[in-house]
């Protein structure tokens, strides 16, 4: 009545044969935190070439040391821009990044690294002031 099975199940794990490589939950923890910093990289290079400054600056370098740092010393790509068509809203700029540092703090405080966890709550800091200042 029914064909039998001919193959290898897809739910069976193949722990005892090491058929795929398996990663801790420290370096799942590391590529998200990588990647939520990462995310911040890039919007704080946004707000750097919109309206430079010094802070912006040693973010910008305290981060990607972060993400160098967490990938293993490959440093991270860096955004180019350039003046776009419309500039975009810098407030909306700053809450996003400001959601970035938030989620970056989570998981640094879950692996607890307590550098990256200071980084993140210092940007949070600085973006919800920022944001505060300028949708004033």
């Amino acid at each position: 009545m029914y064909e039998p099975i001919r193959t290898k199940s897809v739910h069976s794990t193949g722990v005892d044969s090491g058929e795929f490589p398996h990663r801790s939950r420290e370096e799942e923890l590391d590529i998200q935190l990588a990647g939520h910093l990462s995310a911040l990289l890039a919007i704080t290079d946004e707000l750097r070439a919109l309206r430079p400054a010094a802070d912006l600056d040693e973010a910008a370098d305290a981060l990607a040391a972060q993400v160098a740092r967490l990938r293993g010393g490959s440093a991270p790509v860096r955004s180019a821009v350039a003046t776009a068509v419309h500039e975009p809203h810098v407030a909306a700029l700053h809450q996003r990044a400001h959601a970035l540092a938030g989620r970056a703090l989570v998981v640094a405080a879950s692996r607890a690294d307590t550098a990256a966890a200071i980084l993140a709550a210092q940007r949070m800091e600085a973006h919800a002031t920022a944001g505060d200042l300028v949708a004033v």
